[in-house]
């Protein structure tokens, strides 16, 4: 699908969806609890319907109920046997639940897509193999196998390639029949995921003790708290506080948690250091135009966020350095890469670093046809920029969204702008 946006300014509301971030790890943990649970979850995305899949194909249910999901958990005094783990396109999926794999014993075959499979897993397979699991990745075919049973023991992980890795051996490791350590070497990037990841543990009874290298696990049962909700997603209300940024008379995102651990709630942060009017109040955040200014900015905590601040970058005189985002480079795209493609062909000025982006920025951009390269955050980022074009933007790819926002498109319009969608192809 194509999109086209007309240029045009933007103002109004939207309601946050939920955190895909916290979606995954609370219904990891409700799958794995010692009762049902009922995860409120009012919007989906590809992601998490991987997650879904993948924890049925475990053995738990999951029943799409109103406005969320009732989990039943899996039978712990059952084996899982063989089953299929389709994780699609989602990271999160594939590096959490393939420890919870090997602590279940499970021989699993992992299905991937997109460029899934040729991202980073290495340090994450060689501890599962090391604890006595025998993993087997064709990456040409996208596929990997598991088998054997995870031990309990002394695991070691890094701590500057995925937090991913770390938070799943958190969820795993409590599953198996004696205590672990698991040890984090090196610095902590992406350390807000860590502490969402150890909340959902906490909701569910879990408390790993954390030391300076890393937390002892004790074995230890998921006790349900019957009821959880899903907090409003930052990295998907980010887009919008940036297009209030640009012009017209703001937008306001509500639903978010303004004490939550999400580290991409540094958007605020960020914007305002950028010259926004930013206002918080409740559970509203508000972005408003102001004469902007150029910064320069670590990404090492907000990978997510590079995208569609270098979009807003682009269109402030001066120049923007990014720098601490070398990981960008192994998401569903290239995203330095992909990022400077897609806003120097809408007249940006945008050259890629080795660990990021020099950005020097214009009071406008001119629009164009650009190319979403098959990542949502893309063609959010191209969302974005069209707030500061001339000329109408066209986004080829443009339902790359749909893996975490696939009513994005829609609130754009609701927002003012003028948006055609055209199907391509059969």
């Amino acid at each position: 699908m194509n999109v086209t946006i007309q240029p045009g300014a933007v103002a109004g509301t939207v309601a946050a969806i939920p955190s895909k971030s916290a979606a995954h790890r609370l219904l990891i943990c409700a799958a794995l609890a010692d009762r049902p649970t009922r995860v409120i979850c009012p919007q989906l995305s590809q992601d998490i319907a991987a997650t879904v899949r993948c924890l049925e194909g475990l053995g738990a249910q999951l029943r799409r109920q109103g406005e969320g999901y009732e989990v039943i958990p899996l039978d712990r005094t059952k084996p899982v046997g063989t089953c299929l783990l389709d994780c699609g396109e989602s990271g999160s999926t594939l590096r959490f639940l393939l420890p919870v794999a090997g602590a279940l014993g499970a021989e699993a075959t992992v299905r991937m897509a997109g460029r899934l499979a040729q991202r980073p897993l290495g340090p994450l397979v060689e501890q599962l193999r090391k604890g006595g699991c025998a993993v087997t990745l064709w990456e040409e075919e996208k596929r990997l196998t598991i088998s054997g049973q995870l031990r309990p023991g002394e695991y070691h992980l890094p701590g500057d390639v995925s937090s991913q890795f770390i938070s799943g051996m958190l969820f795993a490791l409590p599953l198996l029949p004696d205590g672990s350590r698991l040890v984090v070497e090196g610095a902590r990037e992406s350390a807000s995921y860590l502490q969402l990841t150890l909340r959902a543990l906490a909701t569910f009874g879990l408390t790993p003790r954390e030391q300076e290298e890393g937390w002892t696990i004790a074995s230890q049962g998921y006790a349900s708290p019957g009821v959880v909700q899903v907090e409003g997603d930052w990295s998907n209300a980010a887009p919008w506080l940036c297009l209030g940024m640009l012009g017209g008379e703001g937008v306001t995102v509500t639903g978010m948690d303004l004490d939550s651990l999400q580290g991409d709630r540094a958007v605020c942060r960020v914007l305002a250091a950028m010259g926004g009017q930013v206002r918080t109040a409740a559970d509203r955040v508000t972005v408003l135009p102001g004469p902007r200014v150029p910064t320069r900015m670590d990404a090492r905590d907000i990978p997510d966020l590079v995208p569609v601040l270098a979009a807003v970058a682009a269109a402030t005189p001066g120049v923007t350095e990014i720098t601490g985002a070398a990981r960008l480079r192994l998401k569903e795209s290239d995203r330095l890469e992909t990022t400077a493609r897609m806003l120097n062909g809408l007249g940006g000025q945008v050259e890629e670093t080795a660990d990021g982006l020099l950005i020097r920025g214009r009071s406008h951009l001119s629009g164009g046809q650009v190319d979403a390269a098959g990542d949502h955050r893309i063609a959010m980022a191209a969302a974005v920029a069209s707030g500061a074009c001339t000329g109408p933007v066209t986004i080829t790819g443009a339902q790359a969204v749909e893996k975490s926002y696939p009513t994005f498109w829609a609130e754009l319009r609701s927002l003012g702008k003028q948006v055609e969608e055209t199907p391509v192809g059969p």
